[in-house]
């Protein structure tokens, strides 16, 4: 089976009397270290098919798998409790907090796991060094460029060491030279790492990391393409 499995996933909101449908019966299979590019117009479903993923919303109707977890059936309670392990969300503008130094914006997430201050320490120091970012760990967002915000970003995705990770434009509100370094990285954790990584993104050039490129367009997969397995480390 693959690792992640939607069937027939759609998902309606309603405003007033109108119905809007960003997911309309869409399918798909992502097998497991697996690095997916995401791609479409603004209102194709392409974030709310990552969000689906990620577990931070539930379909209206269809199934979805994940490693074996039908995670469309789960109660709020258990669908977090999953979230907390299976997933890191990267997001386009960072989320930090600002008031928190990089090394306590990465701690955030352990701060609701059974993990003593010692076993915190090392899995943040694991974090930062991984994503070459330990030399600002007490720094604060105000203090950092772009590039080095994402990272710290990406930094506390990884410290639960999710199974999956899922980035929201990750390279949107960067330069080109930052962009890149940040997809080298994101390769980097899908090749070295084995993580699964799916990626949403209207920038060309990053989908040249992945290992494949899905277009939707009206909340259905309208083509697919190989990436090309860019070599840019």
């Amino acid at each position: 089976m693959s690792f992640i499995l939607c069937r027939d996933i759609r998902r309606i909101y309603r405003r007033g009397d109108a119905e809007i449908k960003p997911l309309d019966g869409l399918s798909l299979d992502v097998q497991k270290g697996e690095f997916l590019a995401l791609m479409g117009p603004s209102g194709s479903g392409k974030t709310t098919l990552l969000n689906l993923i990620a577990g931070i919303d539930q379909p209206t109707s269809g199934q979805l798998i994940i490693d074996g977890n039908d995670i469309s059936t789960l109660s709020a309670g258990k669908l977090a409790r999953w979230r907390s392990s299976y997933i890191g969300y990267v997001f386009q503008l960072y989320n930090l907090i600002p008031v928190l130094t990089a090394y306590e914006n990465v701690e955030v997430p352990l701060l609701l796991q059974s993990l003593s201050k010692r076993e915190r320490h090392e899995r943040v120091a694991a974090a930062l060094d991984l994503t070459n970012i330990a030399d600002r760990h007490d720094h604060y967002p105000r203090q950092l460029s772009g590039g080095q915000e994402q990272r710290v970003a990406i930094a506390r995705a990884l410290v639960t060491d999710p199974q999956i990770i899922v980035a929201d434009e990750p390279t949107g509100d960067l330069d080109r030279e930052s962009a890149a370094a940040i997809m080298q990285l994101l390769q980097r954790l899908n090749r070295e790492l084995g993580r699964t990584l799916i990626m949403v993104t209207h920038d060309e050039k990053a989908t040249r990391f992945a290992t494949r490129t899905l277009h939707l367009d009206k909340g259905l997969l309208v083509e697919s393409a190989v990436g090309a397995m860019a070599d840019e480390d």
